[in-house]
């Protein structure tokens, strides 16, 4: 199993992210963060709710009816296309307030301009989070990345088979056999497989992805990616993981100053540590007091 900083611990991969929201071009998207496996959420049923409870035994009606490991998750999708435009999603770990910066490591790229708080992630969940990890990429049709994410990506988990990740198989084998976008205006000849860089104008590849038949076009991590896609209204549904610290520094999902969006909340669930899950959907601008 290869050796990619952050990416394994352990001996599991863990899909969690930090990311850069340094001034880049939105084509590239700026994605500079790594994975890092130290954290798990599903740890009570009692605690968690109708929809984590569904995640472990299989099923959800979030996405269309049965959503189990492997082959019966694929084909509850494939079931489903002809019948709905392809969903967007994006998925953010975050603090309290809102930091994205440094949540697994210390890597140069988590210290940038001073940080010095990295891994406040860390061991703040348990290994019942395989299931909704693993639900999460089985339900993905295709996946769509920033330059830096996919190198990250198709260096670590493109290397894998799924006999190589006990515990992890449908993260492999989605990311492995779905088709992958990558906004980028450097990418020319990506290496992993099934493959396709969106370069030129983003905003309309994206939209024709969206136009297909199918279930769901993922984002993982992504600052920057995540809050151009937000301005562009291409987001579907996004899920907020807050783990329950409060850093005081870093960089941040959303900046100080920025486009207001309104959320309408789907989902919201806690486990026993504390970590929340919450799934939005956008609902335009919001409302606010009139001004004297």
């Amino acid at each position: 199993m290869p050796t990619v900083s952050g990416i394994y611990e352990s001996g599991s991969p863990l899909p969690i992210w930090s990311k850069s929201l340094s001034a880049l071009g939105a084509h590239e998207q700026g994605e500079r963060g790594r994975p890092n496996p130290s954290h798990g959420w599903i740890a009570d049923d009692r605690r968690l709710g109708k929809f984590f409870k569904e995640i472990r035994e299989g099923v959800s009606d979030r996405g269309g009816g049965v959503r189990s490991r492997g082959e019966a998750a694929h084909k509850g999708r494939r079931q489903g296309r002809g019948t709905a435009i392809m969903k967007l999603t994006t998925v953010t770990q975050i603090t309290i307030d809102g930091v994205m910066q440094g949540n697994g490591g210390a890597s140069d790229e988590d210290r940038r301009n001073g940080f010095e708080r990295g891994g406040w992630a860390r061991g703040k969940g348990d290994n019942e989070t395989h299931a909704f990890i693993n639900q999460t990429y089985q339900r993905a049709d295709a996946f769509l990345f920033g330059r830096r994410t996919y190198e990250l990506f198709a260096s670590s988990w493109g290397t894998l088979t799924v006999q190589d990740a006990p515990g992890w198989e449908g993260v492999v084998e989605a990311l492995n056999t779905r088709p992958k976008y990558v906004a980028s205006t450097a990418l020319t000849d990506p290496a992993w497989s099934d493959t396709t860089v969106l370069s030129g104008d983003v905003a309309a590849a994206v939209r024709e992805l969206k136009a297909r038949p199918g279930g769901e076009l993922q984002v993982h991590g992504s600052g920057i990616l995540t809050r151009w896609l937000l301005d562009n209204d291409l987001v579907d549904e996004m899920t907020l993981i807050t783990v329950p610290v409060v850093v005081g520094q870093g960089a941040r999902l959303f900046p100080d100053a920025g486009p207001d969006l309104a959320l309408d909340l789907v989902e919201s669930c806690v486990d026993s540590k504390g970590v929340t899950i919450q799934v939005y959907r956008p609902a335009g601008r919001p409302q606010y007091a009139p001004t004297a």
